[in-house]
């Protein structure tokens, strides 16, 4: 049973605080990231993106991983990849930002963890004078299609791509106004 409320008092949705992941939550959602998306059947055969799932610090060093913190427990994370120039870009726009693995915990799916986390993620990106947003998903993930269409996300096959035999990632983009 997850708590309810924010017992730092900082500000957090729906009782969930969202904010940069401590060195003690890395193995919580290495393992939480891992187990979503094994649950979706998106880990490949020879463990290599598993391992990247799970390497938290690695993501830290190279990336900014949020996490959603509801109590002492990580209910959901996301790395969001500030430029182009990150080990974890997976585009090469000037002024774009991305985003890239996001998990919920299943006992948390489907009450604005997720969103929340992509609003994050749209929030830092604005605020760092980003043009665009873009990330990849697989044809499979038909809920995550949905919160990505109501956050402003649209489908550009232009960014779809192959990263091994048999894995389709499409993309989409968010274009980030100017005035926001």
């Amino acid at each position: 049973m997850w708590p309810r409320g924010s017992p730092t008092g900082r500000a957090s949705v729906r009782g969930v605080e969202i904010r940069p992941v401590r060195t003690e939550e890395f193995t919580e959602l290495g393992d939480l990231t891992v187990d979503a998306y094994a649950g979706i059947g998106h880990l490949d055969d020879d463990g290599e993106y598993e391992a990247e799932l799970r390497d938290v610090a690695g993501r830290a060093s190279g990336a900014v991983v949020l996490v959603a913190v509801d109590g002492d427990r990580v209910a959901g994370g996301v790395t969001y990849v500030p430029d182009r120039a990150s080990p974890y870009a997976e585009f090469d726009a000037e002024h774009a930002a991305g985003i890239r693995m996001l998990a919920v915990h299943p006992e948390r799916q489907g009450q604005g963890v997720g969103e929340a986390l992509m609003r994050e993620c749209l929030t830092r990106a604005r605020a760092e004078g980003r043009r665009e947003v873009i990330l990849h998903s697989t044809p499979q993930m038909a809920a995550a299609h949905r919160l990505y269409d109501r956050l402003g996300f649209g489908r550009d096959p232009n960014l779809d791509w192959w990263p091994t035999a048999g894995i389709e990632l499409l993309g989409f983009r968010c274009h980030l106004a100017a005035d926001r």
